[in-house]
C-alpha cells in the first residue's frame, strides 16, 4: 500500500482545540494546526482554479474564530470537509492532502509560507 492509499482511522478534533489529530491505517498520527489547515485551504475561493496549492495570502489578518473548526464530515470515501468559525466552508482536503500537511508542523513561518503543493 503506498503513503497515498492510507485512510484515517480515527479523527480528533474537539471543540475548542486548535490542533486536529488523525490517526492512520499504518499507525501514524498526523498533528495538524488549525492554522495551517485553514492557511493551505485548497478549496478555489482560496487558491483559484489552477497552480500549486499554497499559503493564502491574509491567512495571519484572519480573526480568531477563523481557526475555530466548527464542522467536520466526510467528502466521499476520500476527503474530509472543514467548516470555520467565520462561515468558511468550500475545503474538501483529500486525506492524501492532509498527510502531506501532517509533515509542515515542525516548519517556521517563512518555510510554510514558501511551501506548495501539487494539486
Amino acid at each position: 500500500m503506498s503513503e497515498a492509499e492510507h485512510e484515517p482511522v480515527e479523527v480528533r478534533a474537539p471543540e475548542g482545540a486548535r490542533l486536529m489529530e488523525i490517526d492512520w491505517s499504518d499507525g501514524t498520527t498526523s498533528l495538524l494546526p488549525h492554522r495551517v489547515l485553514r492557511a493551505f485551504c485548497p478549496c478555489a475561493v482560496c487558491q483559484g482554479h489552477a497552480g500549486p496549492v499554497r499559503w493564502v495570502e491574509g491567512t495571519d489578518a484572519l480573526p480568531p474564530e477563523a481557526f475555530e473548526l466548527k464542522e467536520l464530515g466526510l467528502s466521499g470515501q476520500y476527503a474530509l470537509r472543514m467548516g470555520w468559525g467565520d462561515g468558511h466552508a468550500t475545503g474538501i482536503y483529500r486525506f492524501a492532502y492532509l498527510r502531506d500537511l501532517g509533515g509542515l508542523r515542525e516548519l517556521d513561518d517563512d518555510t510554510l509560507k514558501g511551501t506548495t503543493f501539487g494539486r
